[in-house]
């Protein structure tokens, strides 16, 4: 049961991923942009973390911090860069 629901789970978020590709490549406007890259990261680190469940191990939970980390930082550098016009200033 278990493990129906893993694979349920993968393609849901898989599924998601991909929506969230069309919003980053359709969005109307930067914002949308966006918040469509930070979801992406955000199912990308619930792809890793499934994946990491489905094959029993603990070796991708650091690679799912990693993800969480650098999609923060990539978040609020584009952030920055839209509402100043520059990242450091």
């Amino acid at each position: 049961m278990i493990t129906i629901a893993l694979y349920v789970t993968l393609a849901m978020v898989s599924a998601a991923a991909l929506l969230n590709v069309y919003r980053l490549v359709k969005g109307p406007d930067a914002p949308d942009r966006i918040l469509a890259l930070d979801t992406l990261y955000i199912n990308g680190i619930a792809l890793v973390i499934l994946l990491d469940v489905a094959l029993g191990t603990r070796l991708y939970l650091e690679v799912a911090l990693l993800m969480a980390i650098m999609g923060f930082v990539g978040t609020v550098a584009l952030a920055k860069y839209l509402k100043r016009g520059s990242v450091i200033e």
